[in-house]
This record gives structure tokens, sequence and C-alpha cells, in this order.
């Protein structure tokens, strides 16, 4: 990570979905060059709130979102893609019923020019969904969903990926490959927000973490002492964080 300006900022920032309800109380969140970020915390804590604010699918109150030192805070979606936002969602995070071809045209609506170029970056990242181009979405498996949904957000060749539960609903084995390509794509330059249930294996891999209860900073530090933090393992690791 450089000592440059950050790459992104969440400042102080308090947004919710229904007028009068804040779901987040004031966040503070950097995001640093090639840096990945995990943000964990219980159930209700705002943290898939958190990442939708920053990408404009929440409406952000007070505060606002920095990107290189230029407010972003509230632009649309299709505006932070091109600026270089990438954004997983947690679910519907394909279109099922068009091959993987297709889905990765969809992701490089904005500079179609590039897709020779940006096909190759991704395939070399997922040569999966090279062997699968002609197959639906709609038949693959959730793990193979996921490194599409990844691989989409990535043909636009994003300075920022954020992924909301890259994880959920995986079998532990496509949990790890999941995690080994987030890092992957990290080591590779892309700076990523990844919020996450499975914390244990959040802060084993991320360079720092932010930890949210009730819309709020409660700790934040890097991933490998936060994993060994006796608040955080009581808190919100539980008893397999105290095993391990």
């Amino acid at each position: 990570m450089s000592d440059s300006t950050p790459t992104l900022i969440s400042d102080d920032v308090i947004a919710g979905y229904l007028p009068g309800v804040d779901i987040l109380n004031g966040v503070d969140m950097t995001l640093g060059d090639g840096e990945l970020v995990g943000i964990i915390g219980p159930n209700g804590a705002g943290k898939s709130t958190l990442v939708k604010a920053v990408f404009g699918l929440v409406r952000i109150r007070e505060g606002r979102v920095l990107l290189r030192g230029e407010d972003i805070t509230n632009l649309a979606a299709h505006e932070l893609v091109a600026r270089g936002v990438g954004y997983v969602p947690q679910r519907a995070n394909v279109f099922q019923t068009l091959t993987v071809e297709e889905n990765l045209r969809m992701g490089l609506y904005l500079r179609p020019e590039a897709w020779d170029e940006r096909l190759e970056a991704v395939h070399e990242l997922f040569p999966l969904l090279a062997d699968r181009r002609d197959q639906r979405a709609g038949f693959m498996s959730g793990g193979e969903r996921q490194m599409l949904a990844m691989g989409r957000a990535l043909m636009m060749d994003p300075e920022v990926l954020l992924l909301d539960e890259p994880s959920a609903g995986l079998s532990p084995a496509n949990q790890d490959l999941v995690f080994e390509r987030v890092r992957q794509i990290c080591d590779s330059g892309v700076s990523i927000i990844m919020v996450e249930q499975n914390a244990r294996r959040c802060l084993q891999i991320c360079d720092r973490a932010y930890v949210l209860d009730q819309g709020k900073n409660a700790h934040t530090g890097p991933g490998s002492e936060l994993l060994h933090d006796p608040k955080v393992i009581d808190l919100y690791l539980g008893t397999l964080g105290r095993a391990e």
C-alpha cells in the first residue's frame, strides 16, 4: 500500500433504507492501494448496507464517500462503474438465462472495444469460464456462479471491487476457492472491500478489517491481529475462534 491519497474513504457515513431509520450511524473506513479490507460483524450490523451505500444503492444521508479524493457520494451505480468501482452482490449476481460469455459481455457494456483484452485477463484468473463459455449460467453450481459474478465485475478492469458475502451459501471447498481467488485478485492490484459472514476466514486473508456493530465501527486493525483479539473472539468469532 502506498502513502498517496487513499483509494477510497467512507467518512462518517449515515445511511438507511427507510426515511428516519438509520442502519449506518457514522461509519468510517479507508481502503488503500492494492489492499484487501474485510468488513465483519454480527447480523444486522450494517455490513452489506455499507458496500451498497458506497455503490450508490442505498442513499447516504450524511457523510461522504471519496474515490481518490473525489466525492462520489450517492452517484448512480453506472457512474461508479465508469469511474472504476465494481460490485458483486450476494444474490442475483448473474444472468441465469444467459451464457457465461454473454454474462461477461454484459460486464463490459461501457467498453465493448476492450473485449479481447479483458476476456483474456479474466480467463487467466478463472480458466473455468473459458471452458464453460457456452454454458447457461443457471446450470452452474453456486461456486461457479460466484466465479462468473466476480469475472463479470472484473471485465471493466476496476480499481476498486466491492464484494458482498462472496462465500454465502457455498460448500467449504468452494468457499476456500473463492477466498483464494479474492486474494489473487487483490494481489493483481485491485483494491477490495469484502463483507463476510465467515469472519475467521475473512480475517485470515485480509490486510485490515473493520468490525461493525449496530451501524458503527466497533474494532479495526490488521486481520491477523483481530483474529487473536480476545474481545473480537468473544463477541464475534465465538468458541471456534477461541479453539483456534
